[in-house]
């Protein structure tokens, strides 16, 4: 019994050198890169900017042009209400508040649609642009010899040799030629909430 006992022992003594091993964890070796630099100045990232912001211009256009005859409808109501002196309005008065109110109504309408179409818009070039980084990063890391990639931004300091945010650009602008500043029909009618 005494015998088995030991031989059990050597057994395990054995195998837990092994086992060890096993849970072992390489040594890190990590690379660093600036995700804001990358998005800002990728060729397909730079133009599909531009044209994003070619969009927010045209809603402020858009914006203005509504709110300027609805500014002056509204004064031109307001000054025939004051000069009633708190009579009930006559009907006329009641069917150009109403109208007026309609107007309003559609140009929220309008506004708020073309501000949910831009914002859809900016999500699906964002994705674009996530979905291409992925591969780009492993692919990176293997030639680089990197098991860990973190955004430059979220470590205290780095050297110089650990940026690989230039690898990451060529890449990009190679696997990504253009962007799409229009998102699909699906994407614009089922936004993600609580972004």
């Amino acid at each position: 019994m005494k015998r088995l006992l030991i031989s059990a022992s050597f057994v395990a003594a054995a195998l837990l050198p092994s086992a060890a091993q096993a849970q072992a964890i390489p040594s890190a070796v990590i690379a660093v890169v600036d995700l804001d630099k990358v998005s800002t100045t990728c060729n397909a990232c730079k133009n599909a900017r531009a044209a994003l912001q070619a969009q927010v211009t045209g809603y402020q256009n858009r914006e203005r042009a509504l709110a300027a005859p609805l500014q002056t409808e509204q004064k031109s109501i307001q000054a025939a209400i004051d000069a009633l002196g708190g009579k009930e309005p006559d009907a006329a008065l009641k069917n150009r508040v109403a109208a007026f109110q309609t107007k309003q109504q559609q140009a929220a309408e309008e506004l708020q649609r073309q501000q949910q179409q831009i914002s859809a818009n900016s999500d699906y070039v964002k994705k674009q642009i996530v979905d291409k980084l992925g591969p780009i990063y492993t692919q990176v890391m293997q030639r680089r010899g990197a098991n860990m990639m973190v955004e430059i931004g979220q470590t205290l300091a780095s050297a110089a040799n650990l940026d690989v945010t230039n690898d990451v650009l060529a890449a990009l602008n190679t696997a990504l030629p253009t962007i799409s500043v229009t998102a699909p029909a699906q994407a614009r009618t089922t936004q993600p909430q609580g972004r």
